[in-house]
């Protein structure tokens, strides 16, 4: 029950980071901590931005402000349904996307790549790009930002993600070298090379999905886990990359906690292990020429 003594948006953000401890919620998409979360809902569900003055926070809300944001909390602390969703948005390396339950929630510490060019990796600046397993093209777009010469192919099985995908790119007006291909894996793409490949596929293994906070309930299954180990899709990728990678070409690919199966079934493979100053772990980087030394031991475990 929400008080009706809540008036200023100060008074929100304090009843929901209470309730939020209290209620036990996960945080994990977008924000780490109860205080970020419910100054997100509540500045997000008033369209404020995150960096408001901090005496904006005793302005009283009209009625029908309170009765939408109480909305929102209610189903936030009942529901379990990550803030994101609730508010239709969601940030990715400072740009703003459409989110909703078709697309998993931008998290990927690939952004941080991202913003810094991959650098000391990529050599050159690339001519074309691959987002595999886009989602709501998040990765994709914001490659785009960065390197504003390049073209970039966002990829997925999921028709529904590709709608989404589609709005971001209407979204970010990169309508002209932007563009997204319907496919399972590299199925979609015959015959196409590209200096970048970036994915984020589907990765959670059996025990690691079962184990999953009631928030991703609401993500959709098919972003996130990919049989026992969590490898189903990233086996195939592997076997192929070489096909679909410029002579000088990367591979960067996020595998999370499935980073000990990738390890345990090629030993053999020398794989870079990013590090993150912002936090994450399990994405790795290889080169076009590692794809290829290694092509038929990737295709040998598929």
């Amino acid at each position: 029950m929400i008080t009706s003594r809540l008036r200023t948006l100060r008074d929100h953000i304090r009843w929901a980071v209470s309730r939020f401890h209290g209620e036990d919620l996960f945080f994990g998409h977008g924000t780490d901590n109860a205080w970020d979360e419910a100054r997100q809902l509540v500045l997000g569900a008033l369209h404020l931005p995150w960096e408001i003055a901090d005496s904006y926070l005793d302005c009283a809300l009209e009625d029908d402000e309170l009765v939408n944001l109480q909305r929102l909390l209610k189903r936030r602390i009942e529901e379990r349904v990550p803030t994101a969703y609730l508010l239709g948005e969601a940030w990715f390396c400072g740009l703003s996307f459409i989110v909703d339950e078709r697309v998993l929630i931008p998290r990927s510490p690939i952004g941080e790549l991202i913003e810094k060019r991959f650098e000391p990796w990529l050599g050159a600046e690339p001519a074309r790009i691959l987002d595999l397993c886009t989602g709501s093209g998040c990765i994709g777009i914001a490659c785009a930002y960065e390197f504003r010469k390049a073209e970039v192919v966002l990829a997925d099985l999921s028709f529904e993600a590709l709608e989404v995908a589609n709005q971001n790119i209407e979204r970010h007006g990169v309508d002209e070298r932007v563009f997204t291909v319907q496919g399972d894996g590299f199925d979609g793409l015959p015959g196409q090379r590209f200096d970048l490949i970036v994915s984020n596929p589907p990765y959670v293994d059996a025990e690691d999905f079962a184990d999953m906070p009631e928030e991703y309930q609401h993500e959709p299954e098919l972003g996130l886990a990919c049989g026992d180990d969590g490898l189903n899709l990233v086996r195939r990728m592997l076997a192929e990359a070489a096909d679909h990678l410029t002579e000088k070409g990367l591979l960067i690919v996020e595998v999370g906690n499935s980073q000990v199966h990738v390890e345990a079934l090629y030993p053999e493979v020398d794989f870079a292990w990013l590090d993150f100053a912002r936090g994450g772990h399990g994405v790795f980087m290889l080169t076009a020429e590692q794809c290829r030394q290694h092509q038929a031991l990737f295709s040998s475990r598929v």
